[in-house]
């Protein structure tokens, strides 16, 4: 029987090393590689064309959601498991838009982990127990709020974000401008997008226009 190929991408060399253990333990299992950074663990798929990636999200360079994008569209019929330490909205809707089939959190069991990985394998979805009742939840907020419920459900620094964004500013600008670190920037520019059920740049601008928050002198479109 071919045993299931496995990427492993993970920037923490101890998690990674407990989870090779764990996966060259079981007999239909190969791990054909490692990467601790994003943009690595994307050059490596396109190497070794696993069967599954085992996706880290918070990583130093590329992202795990900006790797499993460029991923999938290179190899579409390799799965993506998300694993991560965060069990908010703000993450795992973009990643699994993203591509990702699943989304584990890092304090699950081994079991868990082990059947969430062949779960995924068949081309199935996985999410943990601990994130499919904040999914839903945000779900039918989504649905069913309105534009200004959405806006008021934003924090603080989530309207900061928005009001720099939609004046074009880059996320390194936001940054600047705030004080604040780029990935920190990057997650409150996700959760800003997915509170308000905006998916693209465009969606953004129209947005903006709708809601009166561009600048009538520099908005020209």
């Amino acid at each position: 029987m071919d045993k299931l190929r496995i990427l492993l991408v993970e920037d923490h060399g101890i998690v990674r090393a407990g989870i090779r253990s764990l996966l060259e333990s079981q007999p239909d299992i190969e791990v054909v590689g490692e990467a601790g950074r994003g943009d690595e663990g994307y050059t490596r798929a396109l190497e070794l064309k696993p069967d599954l990636v085992l996706m880290d999200i918070s990583m130093p360079g590329m992202n795990g959601i900006e790797a499993t994008r460029r991923i999938k569209k290179e190899l579409p019929d390799t799965n993506v498991l998300a694993l991560t330490i965060h069990d908010d909205d703000e993450f795992f809707f973009p990643v699994l838009r993203a591509g990702a089939s699943g989304y584990i959190l890092k304090g699950a069991e081994p079991e868990e982990l082990l059947g969430a990985i062949r779960q995924v394998s068949k081309g199935q979805v996985f999410l943990s127990p601990a994130v499919t009742k904040a999914l839903l939840e945000s779900l039918v907020t989504a649905s069913t709020g309105s534009e200004d419920e959405k806006y008021s459900s934003l924090t603080r620094r989530e309207k900061e974000v928005l009001r720099l964004a939609v004046a074009g500013r880059t996320n390194r600008d936001i940054a600047e401008a705030l004080f604040l670190s780029i990935r920190t920037v990057e997650k409150h520019r996700q959760g800003m997008m997915h509170k308000l059920g905006l998916a693209t740049r465009d969606d953004l601008g129209k947005y903006a226009r709708r809601k009166g928050l561009l600048d009538p002198e520099t908005d020209k479109t």
